[in-house]
Formats: C-alpha cells, structure tokens, sequence
C-alpha cells in the first residue's frame, strides 16, 4: 500500500458558484446547505472524506462578495479566516467564456496566499465545451502553477478527477480525524442549518437574510429513538413575523415539516421538532447578537 495523505482544503469562490454542492459531493453525506440563493453558507463548515489513500478535510466557507452590511462583513470575515486554513486551495469558478469580474477578483485574493491551489470550473454542463477553452488559457495566463479541473459539482462529472488532483497535492500524513466522522458539525448546529434552509427554500424576497435560527433545546430520547427539538426563528421585523407564521401558521407548519423530515434522514431517528419566531429588531447589525449567532 502506498503512502497516505491527509490535509485541509479550503474552498473558496463568490456567492452562488456550487462551493457547498461540490463539498457536498466530495464528502459523500449532505454537510452544507444548498439553496439558490446568494449567501446560503454563513459559517465556516467542516466536511470529511476519509478514502483509504487520503483524508479530505474541506472547509466550505461563506461566498466572498462586496459586503456593504454587517452581517454580510461578518459572513466575509468568516471566509478569509477559513480559507487562510487551507494548505491547500480549492478556487471554485462558474464555467463561461470568460473569467466572470467576481471569479478573477477571488483568484487574485488567492494567488496573495501563494499556496497550492485548484482552479474547478463548476458548472461545465450547462455550456459547450469549446466554450471552455479561452477560459482554460485566461487561467493559465493569470494565474500560472494552479491546477484547473473542469466539473460539475451538481451531476458529478470530472469530480473524480478533481478529487484526485486533491489528493496528489496534500502532504503525507496518517489520517487527522476518525474516519468515521463527515463533519465537525454537532447535531444541534446541523439542525439550526436545516431549519435555515428550509426558510430559505420557502420564503421570497430579503426574508431569508434578515432570519437567524438557534436551536435552543435538544433532548435524545434514546429509548424511544426519539429527538426533542425546540429552534427558535429570529426575524428582524414584525411584518417577517408574521409572512413566516402565515395564515393560521400554514407556512411556519410546511418549513418544520419539512426540516424534520430531513433531519429524521440525516439523525436517523424520529424528530419532534417545534418551531417558534420571534423578533429582535435589527439583530444584524448588532455585534452582540451577531456572535451570539456563530457569525
């Protein structure tokens, strides 16, 4: 048997380019929550990939953007900090013609770090692979020594291959973490995810941004095989209250029932889960309550 490797891979991109998919995929069990909307990913998120030659850690970090708000400072923050981890970078761009204006700008952050990195362009599927080529060489121009796997995170196409460019690139070392472990992520934080998912996934308009979700009771009931959860929503305004209540608590009803029946997938266990919103005006732009939030 050859040497084994093990490492930490940090992924990074804008918003909205599949990071959390592609961590998603690589680590082989759902430990990000994926929505289409921009700035899912708030926290730094801890994925493992245990094969037999090499551990995986990656870092799926929140989308680098402009951030004008300071919850959006906070979420950016967060990623610098995260992909500063990496010993070795995963740069997530989205397939084009092109270098989109976001994707250069976090290439060039990155290429700053001088360390390993991957260039994946995500999103292959959806366009002609002619189309690649003046990216490919726009890459190579810019930024020369990186490694540049073209993917699709969403249907699995060349991951494999970019699994094992990962792999080449990190150091020999026996295994960091239990191989029986795929996330770092307690229960109670992977249910507070879910619950923010399926609100994201339910609701429209800046809804989702201004909520903040903290599970504040978690009883296993390991007799039953049951898990007691209480998650408190937090909305920033009382009109949000109410539009996540819905009419006779409808639309608050079909978010947990959809959380829990997830959950019961993920913990393998029956949920009681119980939902309950309130508000604390303007929460996101209050540092306090921002770190009380794990942001």
């Amino acid at each position: 048997m050859g040497e084994h490797r093990a490492g930490f891979v940090a992924v990074a991109g804008r918003t909205n380019v599949g990071k959390s998919t592609l961590v998603n995929r690589l680590v082989g069990h759902k430990v990000a929550i994926v929505t289409p909307r921009p700035q899912t990913t708030r926290r730094r998120i801890l994925g493992i990939r245990s094969d037999a030659d090499a551990q995986i850690l990656l870092i799926d970090t929140p989308g680098l953007h402009e951030a004008k708000k300071q919850l959006n400072q906070r979420m950016v923050q967060t990623a610098r900090r995260a992909i500063a981890e990496g010993e070795v970078i995963l740069a997530v761009v989205e397939a084009g013609d092109h270098l989109n204006p976001g994707d250069r700008a976090v290439l060039i952050d990155i290429r700053a770090l001088g360390r390993p990195t991957v260039v994946a362009i995500n999103k292959v599927d959806r366009i002609p692979r002619a189309q690649l080529l003046p990216l490919i060489e726009e890459i190579n121009q810019g930024f020369p020594g990186a490694e540049i796997v073209p993917i699709s995170a969403l249907s699995g196409e060349n991951v494999g291959e970019l699994l094992a460019t990962l792999k080449r690139m990190l150091p020999e070392s026996p295994a960091l973490m239990s191989p029986d472990e795929y996330t770092d992520q307690t229960e109670r934080m992977i249910a507070e995810e879910i619950v923010r998912e399926k609100i994201f996934l339910k609701m429209r308009q800046e809804i989702p941004f201004s909520t903040a979700v903290k599970v504040e009771k978690f009883d296993d009931d390991e007799e039953r095989k049951l898990k007691r959860i209480a998650a408190t929503v937090v909305v920033d305004r009382e009109s949000h209250k109410g539009m996540l209540i819905g009419a006779g608590g409808a639309t608050l009803k079909e978010i947990g029932t959809a959380a829990r029946l997830e959950l019961e997938q993920i913990l393998g266990a029956r949920v009681f889960l119980e939902i309950t919103v309130k508000v604390e005006r303007d929460w996101t732009r209050d540092p306090r309550k921002l770190a009380e939030f794990g942001l």
